[in-house]
């Protein structure tokens, strides 16, 4: 990662391949294209529980959010897929509610 990346700049991005050229990371495009939804997911419930952590010390907010991605990624590069169960609970009445973090099964944890 380059030095002069900051935090607001990160809070800028929206596109998953930003996300990754934001920290010169190589991806597979192909994986990317088919999981991009379920990465972007996975890696906002992630951060969400670590942000906090890091409040002060940019440089290593920065390093989290880099290896947070780094850690998704290689899941789903390694085979990991939600369930259908997990992808679909999160929508009632045709809208987006909570995160998979906020599913029942897993007890209301994130409080997003």
């Amino acid at each position: 990662m380059q030095a002069n990346k900051s935090l607001n700049e990160f809070y800028e991005l929206s596109d998953a391949e930003d996300y990754f050229d934001f920290f010169g990371l190589e991806y597979d495009q192909k994986l990317l294209s088919v999981k991009r939804f379920h990465i972007l997911k996975e890696y906002g419930t992630l951060i969400k529980k670590g942000m906090d952590n890091f409040k002060e010390q940019e440089d290593k907010l920065l390093d989290f959010l880099k290896f947070s991605l780094l850690q998704v990624y290689g899941n789903f590069k390694n085979g990991y897929a939600p369930r259908a169960a997990d992808v679909w609970n999160m929508f009632k009445d045709g809208k987006a509610t909570g995160c998979l973090a906020c599913n029942p099964s897993r007890g209301n944890s994130c409080g997003c």
